[in-house]
């Protein structure tokens, strides 16, 4: 059974940063990307980041490069997203998926595992 697990989530004032952490487990192929998904009540779920399976390539949604950084140890089977400067309008659910296959991907229907989200909530 496959199982994403996100953490690190929290309050955190405006300016400041969080490193989200996302445990997979369950995953019997060596080879998907991974992504980072974020979305707020009445909003439709939004791209964050992504990274392939060898860590060598990884997308960003426009607005969030240079603040945000996704990374994965492979052997860890663990996925990070290191974010900082945060800003009040980062504040939302945010999701950790996994994607068969080695490719990166901004399309949330792309993916085929879903974690149960942290929330990540930034103060003026």
């Amino acid at each position: 059974q496959v199982q994403l697990v996100e953490s690190g989530g929290g309050l955190v004032q405006a300016g400041g940063s969080l490193r989200l952490s996302c445990a997979a487990s369950g995953l019997t192929r060596s080879n998907y990307a991974m992504g980072w998904f974020r979305q707020v009540p009445g909003k439709e779920r939004e791209f964050v980041a992504s990274i392939a399976w060898s860590g060598a390539y990884t997308d960003y949604a426009n607005s969030l490069k240079g603040r945000f950084t996704i990374s994965r140890d492979n052997v860890k089977n663990t996925v990070y997203l290191q974010m900082n400067s945060l800003k009040p309008e980062d504040t939302a659910e945010y999701y950790c998926a996994a994607k068969l296959g080695p490719y990166v991907s901004r399309r949330w229907n792309e993916y085929d595992y879903w974690g149960q989200g942290t929330q990540v909530t930034v103060s003026s």
